[in-house]
């Protein structure tokens, strides 16, 4: 019996030793695993800046699509395989952006937003990774967000300091406008950084811009026609009295409360009530610092249409409180949530922006404003419908996006 008990317990010791030994694959291709890992992270976290590295580092190694291939040249951000990025083109779109910002205002935000997503190829570049590593699609779509931000932001800057020089400016306004835009960008920013998907920005986007272009093409109509031409004709006279008064005159602060503040403009008195446009100011940056676009299209009517004010002192103030809708998003953008940005590519197209900024007032007067109307309705419509059916159907329905 004792040999029987004997012979058993050697059974199962080499029972146990061959289990062990089998077992010795399973724990070298797990430790295999666990190196490769790290390799992930050593392209991102060793190599590349911040959260980016972080994040990268999650990405699967690999040559298909939303992979990483380490020996893949490097492209935007320095990732291997992005998107290599021309500065030269990079700073000629931007002269074409800032050129929009000073003819037509609304419209270069836009433009800025297409030079990054298509262009650019960031938008199909971050949405390849919408399965392997979402967070690295989320973050390449704050990165686009942020950076037509930047653009935006500068051309609000130099629009802002002109029309303040010109004494064209409505500052109390400005201020009461600019202090729900601190909040709304800074809000509708936080809520959404980290969380919104390229598909789901590119769809909204298109949006925007179908609405933008609707915007211009109503423009377009005889009731428009008519009130641009009485707005015209205010403008002349204002023009007019500037040269008889001189610039000193300008926006004259009358009265201030919470509830109104009255002031003129060359003799002719207005007044608005602040708490409304504080509120109008908090809806308008949350929209357009969710879409990572300055907002002048919604501001324009909201101060003409609702507040009551002549066009010829409109776009200064809204420019302020684009400007200030800009500080507060990029603020929780790049301090508080970290998001990545290319300070390479952004300090060349604003090296752009601001060029196309100068010297498109100069031209302007070269180019009949009816047809710089037709291009646009033309491309909102066109660039609209492709970024619409691309980020919410998954396919375009037009050669683009």
């Amino acid at each position: 019996m004792k040999e029987a008990r004997t012979g058993r317990s050697g059974l199962i010791l080499l029972a146990a030793a061959l289990m062990l030994l089998n077992s010795q694959p399973l724990l070298s291709a797990e430790n295999q695993e666990s190196v490769n890992q790290p390799q992930a992270a050593v392209i991102g976290s060793n190599d590349l800046p911040g959260k980016l590295g972080a994040v990268l580092a999650k990405t699967p190694i690999g040559t298909d699509k939303g992979q990483i291939n380490p020996q893949a040249e490097k492209g935007f951000a320095g990732i291997p395989g992005a998107p290599k990025i021309n500065y030269a083109v990079a700073f000629l779109w931007a002269v074409w952006v800032g050129w929009i910002f000073a003819t037509v205002g609304a419209f270069g935000g836009i433009m800025a937003g297409v030079g990054h997503m298509t262009l650019f190829a960031l938008g199909a570049y971050a949405a390849g990774f919408k399965t392997t590593n979402p967070e690295l699609n989320k973050l390449l779509t704050d990165t686009i967000r942020a950076s037509n931000q930047y653009l935006v932001g500068l051309a609000a800057l130099i629009s802002t300091w002109n029309f303040y020089k010109m004494k064209r400016m409505v500052v109390p306004l400005g201020a009461a406008l600019g202090f729900g835009s601190l909040f709304g960008g800074m809000l509708i920013t936080y809520l959404t950084a980290d969380k919104l998907k390229f598909d789901q920005y590119q769809g909204w986007f298109g949006i925007l811009i179908l609405v933008i272009g609707a915007l211009m093409l109503a423009s377009t109509t005889e009731k428009s026609r008519a009130k641009k031409k009485a707005a015209d004709e205010t403008g002349k006279k204002l023009q007019q009295l500037m040269k008889e008064k001189g610039e000193a005159e300008g926006v004259k602060l009358l009265s201030a409360g919470i509830g109104k503040v009255s002031f003129s403009f060359y003799g002719a008195e207005f007044s608005f009530n602040p708490l409304l446009a504080a509120v109008g100011g908090l809806i308008i940056a949350a929209i357009s610092a969710f879409l990572g676009v300055g907002g002048g299209f919604l501001y324009v009517p909201f101060l003409t249409d609702i507040i009551g004010l002549p066009m010829y002192i409109v776009a200064g103030t809204s420019a302020l409180a684009v400007l200030l809708s800009m500080i507060s998003s990029l603020f929780t953008h790049v301090v508080i949530k970290g998001t990545f940005i290319s300070w390479g590519l952004v300090g060349i197209e604003m090296t752009g922006v601001f060029v196309g900024a100068m010297i498109g007032p100069y031209t302007q007067k070269y180019i009949p404003e009816k047809w710089l109307k037709r291009l646009f309705i033309f491309l909102a419509v066109y660039v609209g419908i492709a970024y619409f059916s691309k980020g919410f159907f998954g396919h375009s329905w037009l050669p683009m996006g």
